[in-house]
């Protein structure tokens, strides 16, 4: 066996065991959801990943929803989005989620393997904006009432019966609007001067009333909170205060009733001054919390605020919601503080938590398309994509060793190493494997074996001119050289500008497609060729090629 024999087969043993040893499974921590709890766990698996049309998994496409606020620099504010959704999604719990641009003014995100499309939504679309508040000790609301109900009557604004106000006006031992007037149609409307004044009253929730908040029956709260909204009645608003609902409803008695707070309109601090947040049992309720720590800035300011306001109240703000009812400052904060969520679960403090430390979006999101793939669907295409790969290899095989006997069975060797390269590169790389990207593995078997045939189909012309076994092999691998090296570049080119402009999926087949050609581009012209020239080192040069 001649050196260059020896060096060529010492590559490729190399080439070969580093493909092995790139598929080998490797411990890795990932954190996932068990029983709606975030945690870490080390797991142990092949560095290749399934894409999300194969593990199954959610894709959203995201805009900015400037209905809600306008953006002045849209492009730096998606920018910004996209950086703000990569945190969330890193601390989730979803194996390598895909959030990228898409355009200009787009957001991708592909969650592969979720299990929890809708809580997934929620933390995407989450603006996770926090900010805590005074509230009012003036009784400022009472006052502007009068002149916010003056703005329905100009505008001619009645409310009928079924949002009467009768309900709260019994709990807090008022009197029903027993002589309401009726309207053409005979509904029952409350009196034209006393809409809002009727309808919001004075707290008298569990614990005691609490300063600047108020209550609206939840049957009437939609149609309240819309009249509030109206820009006319905005004007009425108490000067340099505004109006915040709870989030979610309480019971007062027998009635369903919805907080409004009156709050300064300049907040103490915001989540911008957040450094951590962490979810955690409090073990004095064993309900959820939030546990955050502020920046150095954030915590100087928050204990100046708090040390000049002891004994006033404070509501922490979310989205534009007040989370439970605001709690009284019995002492100055500093740096360290807790978010209470009453009766909502682990996980969704756990939300909370990654949102708030990933930090607040820009401006609101809105979800532009949305699609799911179960995991059954997931599964069966992996099932079809590897069926189809493997009736074609045996095909490939069958024909290769028929039509070409002994070489053909050089080719089918050399087609292994092939599938061995590219599966140890996109390893290596760790590429997602996705449906797209089977079919570009596949496609890629079809030139590997196209360049064998190429060459081989060479290596007979050469011999029918009457040439030697060890010349014509050479000649044919010589002369088919060119022809290979022209349709592998031409295919590289077009799988690069498939990567370079589509997006998820065709990326995906594009990857392994240049991988694919790249490795049976190696695998004809210098393994196959290396088999030959063993094959031929050990022959006579009169005997036949088997080709």
């Amino acid at each position: 066996m001649s050196s260059s024999i020896r060096n060529r087969l010492i590559l490729i043993a190399i080439l070969v065991l580093g493909s092995i040893i790139a598929l080998i499974p490797r411990n890795r921590v990932e954190r996932i959801s068990v029983n709606g709890v975030l945690s870490d766990v080390t797991v142990r698996r092949v560095p290749l990943k399934l894409g999300l049309d194969l593990q199954g998994g959610m894709h959203l496409e995201l805009g900015l929803d400037e209905s809600q606020k306008v953006s002045t620099d849209p492009e730096r504010d998606i920018e910004l989005a996209l950086t703000i959704l990569r945190k969330r999604m890193d601390e989730f719990g979803v194996t390598e989620p895909l959030v990228q641009l898409s355009g200009s003014d787009r957001i991708v995100v592909e969650l592969a393997g979720i299990t929890e499309p809708g809580r997934a939504k929620d933390i995407v679309t989450k603006n996770a904006f926090l900010e805590f508040r005074l509230t009012d000790k003036t009784n400022a609301l009472d006052a502007a009432l009068p002149a916010m109900d003056r703005a329905l009557g100009q505008l001619g604004v009645t409310l009928g019966a079924d949002v009467a106000p009768s309900g709260v006006a019994a709990i807090l031992g008022g009197k029903s609007n027993d002589s309401a007037a009726v309207d053409s149609t005979g509904a029952a409307v409350a009196p034209v001067g006393r809409l809002l004044q009727d309808m919001i009253q004075p707290s008298a929730g569990p614990g005691g009333s609490t300063p600047g908040e108020y209550m609206v029956s939840e049957a009437a709260y939609l149609r309240v909170d819309s009249l509030i909204n109206l820009p006319a009645v905005q004007r009425a608003w108490p000067r340099g205060y505004d109006l915040r609902w709870s989030r979610v409803a309480e019971a007062v008695g027998a009635e369903q009733v919805r907080y409004l707070y009156v709050l300064e309109e300049e907040p103490m601090i915001t989540g911008q001054n957040l450094t951590s947040a962490a979810a955690q049992i409090d073990p004095l309720n064993n309900q959820p919390m939030v546990v955050f720590e502020l920046d150095r800035a954030g915590a100087r300011r928050f204990g100046t605020e708090t040390s000049r306001h002891t004994g006033d109240f404070m509501a922490i703000v979310l989205d534009g919601r007040v989370q439970g009812r605001p709690p009284v400052i019995n002492s100055r904060i500093d740096r360290r503080g807790q978010i209470t969520l009453g009766n909502q679960s682990i996980q969704q403090a756990q939300d909370l938590a990654l949102t708030l430390e990933a930090g607040a979006l820009p401006v609101p999101l809105k979800v532009l398309k949305q699609g799911t793939v179960g995991p059954t669907l997931g599964a069966d295409s992996i099932r079809n994509g590897i069926t189809a790969g493997l009736v074609g290899t045996l095909l490939v095989v069958l024909i290769m060793i028929g039509y070409y006997r002994f070489a053909g069975v050089l080719a089918v060797i050399g087609l292994g190493m092939y599938l061995l390269f590219t599966l140890g590169v996109l390893a290596t790389l760790e590429a997602t494997l996705t449906l797209p990207g089977l079919a570009g593995l596949v496609l890629s078997i079809g030139i590997a074996v196209d360049a064998n045939v190429l060459i081989f189909e060479r290596i007979r012309e050469e011999l029918a001119l009457g040439k030697t076994p060890r010349l014509a092999a050479d000649e044919g691998f010589h002369r088919a050289m060119n022809a290979i090296i022209d349709s592998n570049v031409s295919t590289i080119i077009t799988a690069l500008l498939l990567f370079q402009f589509g997006t998820g999926p065709v990326r995906g087949f594009a990857v392994t497609l240049i991988v694919g050609t790249l490795a049976s581009m190696v695998s004809a012209i210098f393994v196959v060729r290396t088999f030959f020239l063993l094959w031929l080192s050990r022959r006579t040069t009169t005997a036949e090629l088997s080709i």
